[in-house]
């Protein structure tokens, strides 16, 4: 069994009706895999209470949280906020327009994080992500399943991999296994933007 990943209180922020969403569909992931609460909180390393108030809406998940519980689920950080029944020829689709683009949220921790490749992504995702200044993954590192990569747009941040942190600015770009702890921040005046890509 994994050791309880700690939450802080400024993880635990006020829910908004996107958190409830975002909870009732972890719900169906979980009911749908029969897996018991107390499995998934092995597996994601969270406590069991703190599932149920996410599953609930009645607790706000960071971007860490919501990466562990993916990964104890089996399945990519994209389908905690996709529906659960994808629009006809989703699977098949290699252009997608701007329109169809899907925010995910997380602008209580200064982060917002669009979904460039919505529908069945075969494991691998586009993102688009902003950092307003202050803006980050959670107070501690969090390791899930795949690989990363990114290349930043405007502005810099502060990324942590293997206790290791490297401030990356305009025109840099990084790759890490997810299985490396890391985390990210916004540690200047600015706002950052990142091209960001996810393989499960």
């Amino acid at each position: 069994m994994n050791t309880m990943a700690q939450i802080s209180p400024a993880e635990r922020a006020l829910p908004t009706p996107h958190d409830k969403a975002v909870g009732a569909r972890i719900k169906a992931l979980r009911k749908a895999r029969k897996l018991p609460l107390q499995v998934l909180s092995a597996r994601s390393g969270l406590s069991i209470g703190y599932l149920s108030q996410i599953e609930r809406g009645i607790s706000s998940a960071s971007v860490r949280a919501l990466a562990l519980i993916a990964n104890g689920l089996g399945t990519g950080f994209d389908a905690l906020f996709l529906d659960s029944a994808a629009p006809e020829g989703a699977a098949e689709a290699f252009s997608f327009r701007i329109s169809e683009r899907r925010s995910l949220g997380f602008w209580r921790d200064g982060i917002e994080k669009e979904l460039l490749t919505p529908g069945q992504g075969e494991g691998l995702n586009l993102y688009m992500v902003y950092l307003a200044p202050g803006g980050c993954s959670g107070e501690a590192a969090y390791t899930h399943d795949g690989t990363e990569a990114g290349f930043v747009i405007e502005g810099a941040f502060e990324l942590t991999v293997d206790s290791e942190a490297q401030t990356l600015e305009t025109g840099d770009s990084f790759r890490f296994r997810s299985n490396r702890p890391h985390r990210w921040r916004n540690i200047g005046n600015a706002p950052c933007r990142i091209l960001w890509v996810l393989q499960n």
